[in-house]
């Protein structure tokens, strides 16, 4: 069997070089065929052809995972089918149904702003109409289209029911200024006695998800409490919460989401510890902005440079960020102040130079005087 399988294996080397020769004297033949082509065809058109190719060069030549078609490479090709009745024949990188379709798309972009521009239709809503329709339904928000028409109708305005509702249900996606409003004067009434929780989700180097969970205060931006855990029960989070907010408790609102995670058992604790729930509303993570922004920061600033290889070594280089970000990082809500008071440093001498003390293995640093020499 062992030398009818040396034959065998001789045979196909034998009829795969052969193959390999025959199709290299098909390229050369048909390469030498190009060559005297080009002895009988015209000037112009062997400069399209040329064009043609070296423009496909061009295209071959982007680094991109495959070759990228632009719409100026589009436009090339339509304005080359108008020029060159052969051009298909120089094509290779796409279909000549290809291009076809390109300038087929062109065509009806024309024509659609062609129409655009010469439409006439009904006249727009004037400005005074959509201010006075907005001020009716703040001033009013039980009114709909048909009592808020028939107050623009005894005004004098004429103006049809649909184009009223269809306003209306375009100020449906806007947001709401007013409860915004609302909610920057609550918050900056009673910063001080307001707190926040949330949690926040980081994938492992294995892949493992940990949930983070934070207490922050409004007043000083001061992390109150910071843990981590792959599996957040119900019981769990109530023990954070009694750690973060201890009897006597100074705070007397709490802000957070409808997580499903803040149950039944999370609602009992606060309602016995005195402290009033406020529940943000459904995708409304703006109504909790200083939670979500340090979600943000911290993001930004550690978890986005650094791949945690568990739950104690996440834990390690969050409470690294905690105490830079308590007493070195400075916060714009408290005028270039950090939450821990950090004090101005004159300079000791005029030997003195500016020290960076690195924090967080180096992602970021605090700026002191050195000591005089």
């Amino acid at each position: 069997m062992e030398p009818d399988r040396r034959i065998s294996c001789l045979e196909q080397v034998r009829q795969s070089s052969a193959r390999i020769r025959l199709e290299l004297m098909i390229a050369l033949f048909i390469s030498l065929l190009a060559y005297v082509r080009t002895f009988f065809i015209g000037r112009h058109t062997l400069g399209l052809e040329m064009a043609a190719l070296r423009q496909q060069l061009v295209v071959f030549k982007r680094k991109q995972p495959r070759p990228q078609v632009r719409d100026l490479d589009r436009l090339f090709w339509v304005a080359l089918r108008r020029l060159w009745p052969r051009w298909a024949n120089a094509l290779i990188i796409v279909k000549p149904e290809t291009v076809v379709s390109w300038h087929r798309t062109g065509f009806r972009l024309c024509w659609r702003l062609r129409s655009r521009a010469e439409r006439r239709g009904r006249p727009k809503m004037s400005a005074e109409i959509r201010d006075l329709i907005r001020r009716m339904k703040s001033e009013n928000p039980s009114w709909g289209a048909p009592r808020i028409h028939g107050e623009l109708l005894r005004l004098g305005y004429q103006i049809s029911e649909p184009t009223v509702s269809r306003y209306l249900q375009g100020l449906k996606r806007r947001p709401d200024s007013a409860k915004a409003k609302r909610w920057q004067a609550f918050l900056a009434n009673h910063r001080e006695v307001i707190a926040a929780f949330d949690f926040f989700t980081v994938p492992t180097v294995s892949f493992r998800v940990l949930y983070c969970f934070f207490v922050i205060e409004h007043h000083r931006r001061r992390i109150l409490h910071f843990n981590t855990t792959a599996h957040p029960s119900r019981d769990w989070i109530v023990q954070q919460l009694r750690e973060a907010l201890p009897l006597p408790c100074p705070y007397r609102y709490v802000i957070f989401d409808r997580d499903t995670k803040f149950g039944v058992e999370v609602h009992t604790f606060l309602k016995a510890s005195g402290i009033q729930m406020v529940r943000t509303s459904v995708r409304s993570p703006w109504q909790n902005g200083i939670a979500e922004r340090w979600v943000g920061s911290i993001r930004r600033e550690m978890l986005d440079h650094i791949i945690p290889l568990n739950e104690r070594h996440l834990m390690r280089l969050s409470r690294e960020y905690i105490r830079y970000y308590h007493d070195d990082r400075t916060h714009m809500g408290l005028n270039k102040q950090t939450p821990g008071d950090r004090l101005v440093e004159s300079r000791r001498d005029a030997s003195s130079e500016v020290k960076a003390e690195p924090r967080i293995g180096g992602l970021h640093h605090r700026y002191t005087w050195s000591a005089a020499a």
